[in-house]
């Protein structure tokens, strides 16, 4: 692994900094730990000159701690649950579930199927049963098209839930923004593949 970084994540008081600096942090564990440059064959079907493996950093521990406190930052304070397809979401919503619950707040974790369960009750949303109508905000590590969180939403909604946002660590800027909004979400990103692109080059100098 190329080692960009120019500090020890290990040494950064990520529990008690305020939160643009665990933001800033975190940027640059995305960045020595997801970002790769070469020939890549991406799950929308396009090719890409660079790949961001977003679970190098949410499954990292002080990147799972991060990603907690700066997407529990974002969320509006009617939200009662974060939610996500699986794989990748599964981390991303656990951190913001667990950080919420150490700040005084409840806010429940479910993890969307990309297919039912073959067993048991067969059901694609995993976690509590929530009341009908719950606002449950969509949270994905990088979007590109928009169409993996959008089967979460869809998900989501067939079981009764009010999805209205998706939220992303890293938006590849290639046309999920506007999917979204043609879909009537609110869609916000952490970073853009700008922000990520540019502070990689800056930790290379």
């Amino acid at each position: 692994m190329t080692n960009v970084t120019k500090f020890d994540a290990k040494s950064f008081p990520w529990v008690t900094a305020a939160i643009d600096e665990v933001r800033d942090r975190l940027l640059d564990l995305f960045c020595a730990g997801a970002y790769r440059e070469g020939d890549f064959l991406l799950s929308s079907g396009q090719r890409s000159t660079y790949y961001i493996n977003g679970k190098q950093v949410t499954l990292h521990p002080q990147g799972a701690l991060a990603v907690g406190r700066v997407l529990l930052s974002l969320l509006d304070a009617e939200t009662v649950a974060v939610a996500g397809l699986t794989l990748g979401a599964d981390p991303i919503v656990t951190a913001t579930s667990v950080v919420a619950a150490y700040e005084g707040r409840t806010i429940a974790a479910l993890i969307v199927r990309k297919e039912a369960k073959g067993h048991g009750t067969q059901a694609y949303i995993e976690g509590l049963t929530l009341p009908q109508g719950s606002p449950v905000v969509v949270l994905e590590d990088v979007v590109t098209t928009g169409q993996s969180a959008m089967k979460a939403v869809d998900r989501l909604r067939d079981a009764g839930y009010r999805v209205e946002e998706v939220i992303s660590l890293v938006d590849r800027q290639q046309g999920g923004a506007e999917f979204y909004q043609q879909q009537g979400l609110k869609f916000r990103a952490v970073y853009t593949i700008v922000d990520l692109q540019q502070r990689w080059k800056q930790l290379q100098a």
